[in-house]
């Protein structure tokens, strides 16, 4: 067992003490092969609901801060993270992104970059759609519905795959790559139950 399947097992023992995690649309996340799973972000403990409820291990792009202590640094990196500098462009984070997929692993990304209390559809980011183009992978929508409050429900609302398919052969400007991450984040919020 590696230090993943043994951090995922503990961590589910704890979280099923403390909250109900409901979870419908399970059987979208592919069993093999790449896919990114795209997630709204209210929460540092989003990573932690989806890393237990995805039955593969999933590779996290975290906020670089995260991996600046270096004991941390090394929990990040074992548990499959790797650093991303929201301020810029970052070309390695992106490259990191690909490489994973190439393996036909899963990739998880938050479009939104960083943790949104107000819905703002606009703030999702173009890496999230040029990734997924340039690696020919299917973007899995993923609703996360918790305030965290302890002994509450927390409900994962899993979408089907959207194919990105009709933009692998075009070139695309950046303002593209934004309208169509607008779109993932709306297919996001849209599995959201009243």
């Amino acid at each position: 067992m590696n230090f993943y399947s043994f951090a995922k097992g503990l961590v589910k023992i704890i979280f099923n003490i403390f909250y109900k995690i409901e979870i419908e649309g399970i059987d979208n996340i592919p069993k093999e092969g790449r896919a990114i799973l795209c997630a709204n972000h209210l929460s540092n403990l989003d990573p932690v609901i989806l890393g237990i409820v995805c039955p593969r291990p999933i590779s996290f792009m975290a906020k670089k801060e995260l991996f600046s202590n270096k004991v941390f640094a090394k929990l990040f990196y074992s548990l499959n993270a790797f650093p991303v500098d929201r301020q810029s462009s970052d070309i390695s984070a992106i490259r990191k992104s690909l490489e994973v997929l190439k393996e036909e692993r899963l990739l998880g990304i938050f479009p939104e970059g960083t943790r949104i209390t107000n819905i703002d559809i606009n703030s999702a980011k173009p890496g999230i759609s040029m990734i997924g183009i340039k690696s020919k992978s299917p973007i899995i929508p993923i609703f996360i519905d918790s305030k965290y409050k302890l002994f509450t429900k927390i409900k994962v609302y899993i979408g089907k795959p959207i194919y990105l398919d009709n933009y692998y052969n075009k070139k695309l400007r950046t303002e593209d790559y934004k309208e169509i991450s607008v779109n993932i984040l709306k297919s996001i919020y849209s599995l959201k139950k009243d």
